[in-house]
């Protein structure tokens, strides 16, 4: 089984829906076993290099004032605690550009899926619970340390614009294929399950797929 994963290492949904997953998958194996496959998506692709207040851009973006937007990243952290993520408090100030952090992405499936994936944790983390910008050089230099990979070489490639031209297309792809907002789940090449949804939503598709015999 094939499990496409599209989303932004600033979604906090994607953080809650890669966590409710992998409950679902430890729930699911030995018996199914599926691939995870990270894919870029960016919810800000314009963002300027120093980014945004965050009180101020999902004001803005969704036209709700700061009570609301107070309430909804309360909301959010405790969905995070019930799946074993950390938000940190008061951590999220600001909005980035990811596009450097889905090179390095990129980089890491090329190299080892199960480093990708730490790398993906890596990033989350150093966003979500440490306050850090994944368009910061030195964060991303040590998430690729962190999951694994060999740090001057993840340097090498945020010094130049290596992988920019796949990251690029594998982008135009997704949206392509409809996909408009993350996370996105795909499984098979053909089953859609969109949002952090709950682990026992992901785990029913999982075994429903399965018991169908639907392969890739």
């Amino acid at each position: 089984m094939k499990i496409d994963f599209v989303s932004d290492v600033s979604c906090p949904w994607c953080a809650i829906g890669l966590h409710a997953l992998e409950q679902a998958m430890d729930r699911v194996a030995p018996a199914i076993q599926p691939t995870l496959h990270f894919h870029p998506f960016e919810l800000n692709p314009q963002m300027a290099p120093e980014g945004e207040d965050v009180v101020e851009h999902l004001g803005r973006k969704y036209r709700i004032d700061a009570q609301q937007i107070a309430a909804n990243t309360e909301a959010i952290r405790q969905r995070g605690l019930g799946v074993g993520f950390t938000f940190g408090q008061g951590m999220r100030r600001r909005i980035y550009n990811t596009f450097d952090a889905h090179r390095l992405l990129h980089w890491a499936g090329l190299v080892d899926a199960g480093k990708q994936r730490a790398l993906k944790h890596a990033l989350f983390k150093a966003y979500f619970t440490d306050g850090l910008s994944p368009g910061d050089h030195a964060v991303l230099r040590q998430a690729a340390a962190d999951a694994g990979l060999d740090a001057d070489a993840a340097q090498r490639i945020l010094d130049g614009d290596t992988y920019a031209a796949e990251v690029r297309e594998a982008e135009s792809f997704w949206h392509a294929q409809g996909i408009n907002s993350v996370p996105a789940i795909v499984i098979n090449e053909r089953h859609l399950i969109s949002g952090g949804q709950p682990a026992e939503l992901f785990e029913r598709a999982l075994r429903h797929i399965a018991a169908e015999g639907d392969t890739a």
